[in-house]
């Protein structure tokens, strides 16, 4: 019955990938209720449902559930849906503030799920201020007859999500726990989009630190940073930074997901069960993806800081070389300095070409032996 589910959830990429996807308010109900809906046996039933009508219809009728989106509400204005469904304080408490890591909490008469959104910020460039990876939230209340969503930020919106579901009335026909599995594979699959976008950064960075001289890219940091050439290791650590933020959304979902998978729930219908441990696969390969980013981030900016090790010392080695081919005018002029009277060649004629000649000599000697070394 739900053998199409994860195709019908599913948006196209240019929907899911930096763009912001606010949905187009369709309820009445108040500035914090983006839509309110009715659905019996999977199809949306016509006409703007305040939310006291729609719970009303659906347990008169004993049939169907309830799907309600927010965005941003206030205390003000969540207290009234609260009141209506017999929400947890807590859960509401959660939901009206944000800011909560990825969780799963049972209630008496509902499972309070929080997912981080993120979405891939597109730059032409990457800097050390670039922003990356943008966070929001998506709280789900599921009861038995009511789904209630509760979006923070500016993207992840559902209203595409919803019409996907809608346009497949035997996947809503399951209910309430259909909704919410179609959110977290769209959640996750979000997430397999920004990582492919990370990578092409991450590969982008590790392409030019191999690519470029180091002693440039160290030059460009001395000078105030590698916003205009180089890459240095500003640029590196603000990746590590994104990635991080794109860690803390994704690595706390793992438990909320599997609990979802194996353990059985009143709320949750068996059939779709199944389907919550692919997203929980797809979830862990997200994961070891971002982990393995890390590390190579790590390998990454090593190497560019023994690329500018070694520049350095090749620096101080021409300096050195240097310094002993200048040591020998430098020693001659310091005996001849001391002016005393019994001198080699001091009173001769060409005892000053001779002096001259033969520190030139010695000079062009020493500088030759550092170039056949590499020196200089």
């Amino acid at each position: 019955m739900i053998s199409n589910l994860r195709k019908a959830v599913r948006l196209p990429q240019q929907q899911r990938r930096g763009v912001d996807l606010s949905h187009p308010a369709r309820s009445p109900l108040g500035t914090a209720v983006v839509n309110c809906a009715v659905y019996e046996n999977g199809v949306r039933q016509p006409g703007d449902h305040p939310a006291e009508d729609a719970v009303r219809r659906v347990r008169g009728s004993g049939d169907g559930f309830v799907w309600i989106g927010l965005h941003e509400p206030s205390e003000k204005e969540f207290a009234g849906i609260a009141e209506l469904f017999g929400l947890h304080p807590l859960a509401v408490e959660d939901a009206v503030h944000a800011h909560q890591r990825p969780k799963l909490e049972r209630y008496d008469n509902s499972l309070f799920t929080v997912f981080k959104t993120v979405c891939y910020v597109d730059h032409d460039r990457l800097t050390e201020t670039s922003e990356v990876v943008d966070t929001g939230e998506i709280m789900v209340f599921t009861g038995a007859d009511f789904v209630i969503t509760v979006r923070h930020g500016g993207h992840g919106s559902l209203g595409p999500l919803r019409e996907q579901l809608e346009a497949d009335p035997e996947q809503l026909a399951i209910g309430p726990s259909a909704v919410l599995h179609a959110i977290a594979d769209l959640v996750v699959d979000d997430y397999l989009d920004v990582t492919a976008a990370v990578q092409d950064d991450i590969d982008d960075v590790e392409s030019e630190v191999f690519a470029e001289s180091p002693r440039r890219s160290d030059s460009a940091e001395r000078r105030g940073g590698t916003k205009g050439s180089g890459t240095g290791a500003g640029r590196i650590y603000q990746l590590k930074r994104e990635l991080l933020e794109l860690k803390r959304a994704v690595a706390p979902l793992t438990h909320p997901l599997q609990a979802l998978a194996t353990q059985p729930m009143a709320l949750v219908d068996p059939h779709i069960t199944t389907y919550f441990r692919d997203v929980s696969d797809h979830l862990e390969r997200v994961t070891e993806q971002i982990n393995a980013f890390d590390e190579l981030l790590n390998s990454i900016l090593q190497a560019h800081l023994a690329q500018i090790t070694v520049a350095q010392n090749e620096d101080m080695r021409r300096i050195s070389a240097w310094v002993a081919i200048l040591a020998v005018p430098t020693m001659v002029c310091g005996i001849y300095g001391m002016n005393f009277e019994h001198m080699p060649e001091k009173h001769w004629t060409f005892g000053y070409p001779l002096i001259m000649a033969v520190t030139v000599t010695l000079c062009f000697l020493i500088h030759r032996g550092f170039k056949r070394n590499g020196w200089l």
